[in-house]
């Protein structure tokens, strides 16, 4: 069994589209009219696999993202992607190191959501394991 994705409701398509590109997601593929509305498949160039649907449905716009607590997306380098995404026109809080060699920035999408970037320790597997928690 494994975590294939998450649907995220999103207000408007084209602006959230804008904003996740930037972040650095390529645009999959979509399913129209579901009911949910559209289905647009996001995929970050290091991922195998899609990892987030903007779900669409100009009807039901969001009004409430408090369900969402956050998303969170690995970089290599956050000094770097902190500065491509400002020359995208996306804001990111400065990077705060949280441990040694763990550093983390924020920034927020177009509906209100907030997306942690974290960059792990030299030598640290990828992605968060229980040996994080030990």
């Amino acid at each position: 069994m494994r975590m294939l994705h998450l649907g995220l409701r999103v207000t408007d398509l084209n602006r959230s589209l804008v904003f996740y590109t930037a972040v650095g997601f390529a645009r999959i593929g979509s399913v129209q009219e579901t009911g949910f509305g559209s289905l647009t498949m996001l995929q970050l160039p290091d991922d195998p696999f899609v990892s987030l649907e903007l779900v669409h449905d100009p009807a039901r716009p969001v009004r409430d993202i408090g369900a969402v607590n956050h998303l969170v997306i690995q970089v290599d380098d956050l000094n770097a992607t902190v500065a491509d995404l400002a020359m995208k026109g996306v804001t990111a809080e400065p990077p705060t190191e949280l441990g040694p060699g763990m550093r983390t920035s924020w920034l927020t999408d177009p509906d209100g959501y907030r997306i942690e970037l974290v960059q792990w320790p030299p030598n640290h597997p990828a992605g968060m394991t229980a040996a994080d928690f030990g």
